[in-house]
């Protein structure tokens, strides 16, 4: 078989089984099996075709695509995806680029707090698009630290273990810009990939997901200088009431949209 063929019989078991987006994963399997953009490379060899059909019966099982690729790509930047890190997803590359555009806007050496970094994707794309900023990276699980340090090494991050909601107390009303992807989840049922990263990573807590993101609003008040900004993803659900917390402790309070016009983040000063 060609590769062409063998995507398409790829893409019709992914479609059967209700993977999102089956022809786009089995391209992207295609890819990291040839080395290469399959059209590009020669007809697959036996173990290569056996190779992309076993992937392609754990993405069928739901497994995510990162893991099986062992790749994370995240606006200009590729990291390592792992299981027990959490897999950063593209809804997120809108809400690093508002915290971008935040620490531009600050000024030439912006100081820059990322809460609940996990992989430290957020914190490591604020580096390579803000040079300049002096960057620090909050994170309270052993794996997701462990990855974010060794991922945000070479970009010179100050990572740091601990607890997002006491953070920083060196930095308070010093910081230019707080961003943050925390557990935001509220009890419901998720996709089975989602169910795949670390559960701590997940769940906000509360019947609304919103107890540690509410918390975190407090810290980043407390966090930021005069005239900084808060930049924190949330579920669709949690706008209004996000919004709400911040004008309560004095803030100017907007949510965001994503590129499908949900609301996902806040923006709060």
């Amino acid at each position: 078989m060609t590769w062409r063929e063998l995507q398409r019989e790829a893409a019709r078991i992914l479609t059967d089984a209700g993977v999102d987006s089956p022809e786009a994963d089995a391209r992207l399997l295609a890819e990291h099996v040839a080395g290469s953009h399959p059209i590009l490379a020669p007809d697959p060899t036996d173990a290569q075709a056996h190779e992309y059909l076993r992937l392609i019966d754990q993405r069928k099982q739901r497994v995510p695509l990162q893991h099986l690729t062992g790749v994370m790509h995240f606006r200009n930047i590729e990291l390592p995806a792992e299981p027990g890190v959490f897999i950063v997803r593209p809804e997120t590359e809108i809400v690093a680029g508002a915290a971008i555009d935040a620490a531009r806007a600050a000024g030439p050496a912006p100081l820059v707090v990322d809460l609940c970094t996990g992989s430290g994707a957020i914190a490591i794309a604020v580096a390579d698009e803000v040079p300049g900023a002096r960057i620090v990276a909050v994170e309270l699980e052993d794996n997701a630290y462990a990855a974010a340090s060794t991922n945000a090494a070479p970009y010179g991050i100050d990572v740091r273990q601990g607890d997002a909601r006491t953070a920083c107390e060196d930095l308070l009303g010093t910081v230019d810009v707080v961003v943050s992807n925390p557990p935001y989840v509220p009890p419901s049922t998720v996709p089975a990939e989602v169910l795949a990263d670390p559960h701590a990573a997940l769940w906000g807590g509360g019947d609304d997901g919103l107890d540690l993101p509410g918390a975190l609003v407090t810290r980043a008040r407390h966090l930021l200088k005069p005239g900084g900004v808060l930049i924190m993803e949330h579920d669709e659900s949690q706008g209004p009431a996000l919004v709400a917390c911040a004008r309560a402790l004095g803030m100017t309070a907007t949510t965001g949209t994503d590129l499908g016009g949900r609301p996902r983040y806040l923006h709060a000063m």
